[in-house]
Protein backbone atom coordinates (compact mmCIF):
# COMPACT_ATOMS: atom_id res chain seq x y z
CA UNK A 1 0.00 0.00 0.00
CA UNK A 2 1.41 3.51 -0.79
CA UNK A 3 0.88 5.87 1.82
CA UNK A 4 -0.28 9.43 1.52
CA UNK A 5 -0.81 11.04 4.96
CA UNK A 6 1.65 8.59 6.83
CA UNK A 7 5.38 7.98 6.62
CA UNK A 8 6.44 4.39 7.45
CA UNK A 9 10.00 2.95 7.95
CA UNK A 10 11.58 -0.15 9.21
CA UNK A 11 14.81 0.27 11.24
CA UNK A 12 16.15 -2.74 11.67
CA UNK A 13 13.40 -4.53 14.47
CA UNK A 14 12.06 -1.36 14.64
CA UNK A 15 9.25 0.08 12.93
CA UNK A 16 8.29 3.83 12.56
CA UNK A 17 4.62 5.49 11.41
CA UNK A 18 4.71 9.52 11.84
CA UNK A 19 1.41 11.34 10.93
CA UNK A 20 2.21 13.22 7.89
CA UNK A 21 -0.19 16.02 7.82
CA UNK A 22 1.25 19.27 9.41
CA UNK A 23 -1.18 21.25 7.18
CA UNK A 24 -4.30 20.12 9.82
CA UNK A 25 -1.92 19.22 12.55
CA UNK A 26 -2.19 15.98 11.98
CA UNK A 27 -6.07 15.63 12.69
CA UNK A 28 -6.84 11.74 12.50
CA UNK A 29 -10.21 12.04 11.19
CA UNK A 30 -9.85 11.58 7.39
CA UNK A 31 -10.82 8.18 5.52
CA UNK A 32 -7.16 8.06 4.17
CA UNK A 33 -5.49 8.71 7.39
CA UNK A 34 -7.38 6.51 9.18
CA UNK A 35 -6.92 3.56 6.72
CA UNK A 36 -2.92 4.07 6.51
CA UNK A 37 -3.04 3.69 10.12
CA UNK A 38 -5.07 0.33 10.19
CA UNK A 39 -3.00 -1.19 7.82
CA UNK A 40 0.34 -0.35 9.24
CA UNK A 41 -1.06 -1.78 12.42
CA UNK A 42 -2.13 -4.97 10.52
CA UNK A 43 1.49 -4.85 8.80
CA UNK A 44 3.44 -4.57 11.60
CA UNK A 45 1.30 -7.37 13.34
CA UNK A 46 2.09 -9.87 10.79
CA UNK A 47 5.78 -9.22 10.28
CA UNK A 48 7.72 -11.00 12.49
CA UNK A 49 11.07 -8.90 11.63
CA UNK A 50 9.22 -5.65 13.73
CA UNK A 51 9.32 -5.77 17.77
CA UNK A 52 8.75 -2.12 18.02
CA UNK A 53 6.51 0.84 16.84
CA UNK A 54 7.22 4.20 17.48
CA UNK A 55 4.13 6.39 16.58
CA UNK A 56 5.01 10.31 16.19
CA UNK A 57 3.76 13.31 14.31
CA UNK A 58 5.45 15.05 11.62
CA UNK A 59 5.51 19.47 11.84
CA UNK A 60 4.94 21.17 15.38
CA UNK A 61 1.71 18.51 16.69
CA UNK A 62 1.20 15.10 17.56
CA UNK A 63 -2.17 15.24 16.79
CA UNK A 64 -4.97 18.03 17.05
CA UNK A 65 -7.57 15.21 17.04
CA UNK A 66 -10.38 16.06 14.92
CA UNK A 67 -10.83 18.56 11.61
CA UNK A 68 -12.41 21.18 12.88
CA UNK A 69 -13.80 22.91 9.66
CA UNK A 70 -14.80 19.41 8.94
CA UNK A 71 -17.16 19.37 12.05
CA UNK A 72 -18.04 22.77 11.10
CA UNK A 73 -19.25 21.61 7.71
CA UNK A 74 -20.65 18.69 8.72
CA UNK A 75 -18.98 16.51 6.20
CA UNK A 76 -16.41 13.95 6.05
CA UNK A 77 -17.15 11.59 8.84
CA UNK A 78 -19.22 14.39 10.82
CA UNK A 79 -21.87 14.19 7.94
CA UNK A 80 -25.38 12.62 7.82
CA UNK A 81 -27.69 11.95 10.89
CA UNK A 82 -27.39 10.58 14.03
CA UNK A 83 -27.86 7.29 12.81
CA UNK A 84 -25.50 7.92 10.00
CA UNK A 85 -22.93 9.92 11.96
CA UNK A 86 -23.22 6.93 14.73
CA UNK A 87 -22.00 4.72 11.82
CA UNK A 88 -19.28 6.90 10.42
CA UNK A 89 -17.51 6.60 14.01
CA UNK A 90 -17.97 2.70 13.98
CA UNK A 91 -16.42 1.88 10.72
CA UNK A 92 -14.24 5.07 10.68
CA UNK A 93 -12.05 6.43 13.66
CA UNK A 94 -12.62 3.40 15.93
CA UNK A 95 -10.77 1.33 13.76
CA UNK A 96 -7.71 2.78 15.09
CA UNK A 97 -8.02 1.91 18.80
CA UNK A 98 -9.24 -1.27 17.80
CA UNK A 99 -6.37 -2.18 15.50
CA UNK A 100 -3.93 -0.63 18.08
CA UNK A 101 -5.43 -2.39 20.72
CA UNK A 102 -4.97 -5.99 19.02
CA UNK A 103 -1.41 -5.23 17.92
CA UNK A 104 1.11 -7.64 19.63
CA UNK A 105 3.78 -5.79 19.29
CA UNK A 106 4.84 -3.05 21.94
CA UNK A 107 3.83 0.57 21.00
CA UNK A 108 5.46 3.58 21.99
CA UNK A 109 3.92 7.04 21.36
CA UNK A 110 7.26 10.04 21.06
CA UNK A 111 4.35 13.08 21.75
CA UNK A 112 6.55 15.50 19.39
CA UNK A 113 3.80 18.47 20.59
CA UNK A 114 0.10 19.37 21.27
CA UNK A 115 -1.84 15.76 21.64
CA UNK A 116 -5.34 17.29 21.87
CA UNK A 117 -8.76 15.07 21.53
CA UNK A 118 -8.55 12.56 19.71
CA UNK A 119 -4.73 13.01 19.46
CA UNK A 120 -4.48 12.55 23.28
CA UNK A 121 -6.57 9.28 22.47
CA UNK A 122 -3.86 8.22 20.03
CA UNK A 123 -1.34 8.85 22.38
CA UNK A 124 -3.31 6.65 25.19
CA UNK A 125 -3.38 3.91 23.03
CA UNK A 126 -0.31 3.24 22.56
CA UNK A 127 2.15 1.30 25.35
CA UNK A 128 4.24 4.21 26.43
CA UNK A 129 4.96 7.41 26.06
CA UNK A 130 7.39 9.88 26.04
CA UNK A 131 6.48 13.51 25.46
CA UNK A 132 9.38 16.28 24.60
CA UNK A 133 9.36 19.42 26.87
CA UNK A 134 7.16 20.94 24.13
CA UNK A 135 4.15 18.59 24.24
CA UNK A 136 0.91 19.29 25.23
CA UNK A 137 -2.33 17.10 26.43
CA UNK A 138 -5.83 17.58 26.45
CA UNK A 139 -8.96 15.81 26.30
CA UNK A 140 -10.73 18.70 25.29
CA UNK A 141 -13.80 16.82 23.54
CA UNK A 142 -16.77 18.43 26.07
CA UNK A 143 -15.13 22.04 25.52
CA UNK A 144 -16.72 21.66 21.75
CA UNK A 145 -19.59 20.07 22.69
CA UNK A 146 -18.44 16.46 22.42
CA UNK A 147 -17.55 13.27 24.04
CA UNK A 148 -14.33 11.14 23.40
CA UNK A 149 -15.78 9.06 20.58
CA UNK A 150 -12.53 6.94 19.83
CA UNK A 151 -12.10 5.40 23.07
CA UNK A 152 -10.58 7.95 25.50
CA UNK A 153 -13.19 6.60 27.89
CA UNK A 154 -11.36 3.32 27.82
CA UNK A 155 -7.74 4.63 27.65
CA UNK A 156 -7.39 7.47 29.93
CA UNK A 157 -8.83 6.06 33.53
CA UNK A 158 -6.85 3.09 32.97
CA UNK A 159 -3.58 4.92 32.58
CA UNK A 160 -3.91 8.10 34.57
CA UNK A 161 -7.08 6.80 36.99
CA UNK A 162 -11.01 7.37 37.17
CA UNK A 163 -10.92 10.48 38.97
CA UNK A 164 -7.77 12.00 37.47
CA UNK A 165 -9.88 11.02 34.01
CA UNK A 166 -12.76 12.31 34.61
CA UNK A 167 -10.99 15.72 35.71
CA UNK A 168 -9.14 16.20 32.56
CA UNK A 169 -12.26 15.39 30.43
CA UNK A 170 -14.88 17.45 32.49
CA UNK A 171 -12.37 20.85 32.55
CA UNK A 172 -11.18 20.49 29.23
CA UNK A 173 -7.87 21.54 30.94
CA UNK A 174 -4.81 21.31 28.77
CA UNK A 175 -1.81 19.83 30.97
CA UNK A 176 1.96 20.68 29.93
CA UNK A 177 4.67 17.59 30.02
CA UNK A 178 6.05 17.97 33.09
CA UNK A 179 2.19 17.32 34.38
CA UNK A 180 1.70 14.63 32.52
CA UNK A 181 4.45 12.79 33.89
CA UNK A 182 3.71 13.59 37.26
CA UNK A 183 0.11 12.29 37.08
CA UNK A 184 1.44 9.05 34.82
CA UNK A 185 0.38 9.98 31.87
CA UNK A 186 3.90 9.63 30.35
CA UNK A 187 7.12 7.76 31.11
CA UNK A 188 9.54 10.59 30.71
CA UNK A 189 9.72 13.70 29.25
CA UNK A 190 13.07 15.09 27.29
CA UNK A 191 13.97 17.86 24.81
CA UNK A 192 12.23 17.90 21.55
CA UNK A 193 15.97 17.46 19.78
CA UNK A 194 16.23 13.90 21.52
CA UNK A 195 12.35 12.69 21.50
CA UNK A 196 12.75 10.24 18.53
CA UNK A 197 16.55 9.42 19.75
CA UNK A 198 15.27 8.34 23.40
CA UNK A 199 12.41 6.61 21.69
CA UNK A 200 14.31 4.50 19.59
CA UNK A 201 17.12 3.64 22.49
CA UNK A 202 13.72 2.76 24.73
CA UNK A 203 12.45 0.86 21.74
CA UNK A 204 15.70 -1.23 20.79
CA UNK A 205 15.99 -2.16 24.94
CA UNK A 206 12.73 -3.62 24.14
CA UNK A 207 13.33 -5.15 20.81
CA UNK A 208 16.58 -7.45 21.96
CA UNK A 209 14.30 -9.51 23.56
CA UNK A 210 12.44 -12.73 21.77
CA UNK A 211 9.64 -11.21 19.61
CA UNK A 212 7.25 -14.23 20.30
CA UNK A 213 7.85 -13.74 23.93
CA UNK A 214 6.80 -9.54 24.37
CA UNK A 215 3.93 -10.60 21.99
CA UNK A 216 2.51 -12.42 24.39
CA UNK A 217 3.66 -10.62 27.39
CA UNK A 218 2.04 -7.75 25.91
CA UNK A 219 -1.13 -9.31 25.37
CA UNK A 220 -1.09 -11.14 29.13
CA UNK A 221 -0.82 -7.68 30.12
CA UNK A 222 -3.95 -6.23 28.50
CA UNK A 223 -6.21 -9.43 28.79
CA UNK A 224 -5.74 -9.39 32.29
CA UNK A 225 -7.00 -5.90 32.51
CA UNK A 226 -10.58 -5.97 34.10
CA UNK A 227 -10.53 -9.76 35.22
CA UNK A 228 -10.36 -11.34 38.40
CA UNK A 229 -6.88 -12.95 40.03
CA UNK A 230 -7.82 -16.66 39.51
CA UNK A 231 -8.84 -15.66 35.68
CA UNK A 232 -5.19 -13.82 35.54
CA UNK A 233 -3.21 -16.80 37.07
CA UNK A 234 -4.83 -19.06 34.93
CA UNK A 235 -3.73 -17.27 31.78
CA UNK A 236 -0.48 -16.75 33.10
CA UNK A 237 0.24 -20.07 33.19
CA UNK A 238 -1.40 -21.15 29.81
CA UNK A 239 1.30 -18.61 28.56
CA UNK A 240 4.39 -19.90 30.91
CA UNK A 241 3.76 -23.19 29.47
CA UNK A 242 4.06 -21.60 25.74
CA UNK A 243 7.17 -20.01 26.74
CA UNK A 244 9.08 -23.09 28.53
CA UNK A 245 8.86 -24.36 25.27
CA UNK A 246 10.44 -22.14 22.95
CA UNK A 247 14.30 -21.82 21.92
CA UNK A 248 14.88 -18.77 22.94
CA UNK A 249 13.93 -19.78 26.85
CA UNK A 250 16.62 -22.46 26.07
CA UNK A 251 19.41 -20.23 25.41
CA UNK A 252 18.74 -17.68 27.56
CA UNK A 253 18.75 -20.04 30.73
CA UNK A 254 21.62 -21.96 29.01
CA UNK A 255 23.48 -18.00 29.48
CA UNK A 256 22.42 -17.82 32.79
CA UNK A 257 23.62 -20.78 33.77
CA UNK A 258 27.04 -20.18 32.28
CA UNK A 259 27.01 -16.98 33.96
CA UNK A 260 26.76 -18.38 37.16
CA UNK A 261 29.43 -20.49 36.90
CA UNK A 262 32.18 -18.23 35.55
CA UNK A 263 30.78 -15.78 38.54
CA UNK A 264 31.33 -19.08 40.96
CA UNK A 265 35.47 -19.78 39.40
CA UNK A 266 35.84 -15.97 40.24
Amino acid sequence: MEYKEILFEEKGSVAHLTLNRPDIRNAITGETIINEIEDVCHRVQNNNDINVLIVTGAGSAFSAGGNVKDMHNKQGMFSGNPEQLRENYRKGIQRIPLALYYLDVPTIAAVNGPAIGAGCDLACMCDIRIASEKARFGETFVSVGLIPGDGGAFFLPRIIGFSRACELAFTCRIIDAQEAQRIGLVSEVTSPENLIQRCTEIAFEIAKHPQNILRLAKRLFYLSQGRSLEEVLELSAAYQALCHHTPEHDLAVEKLLSQQKQQTKK
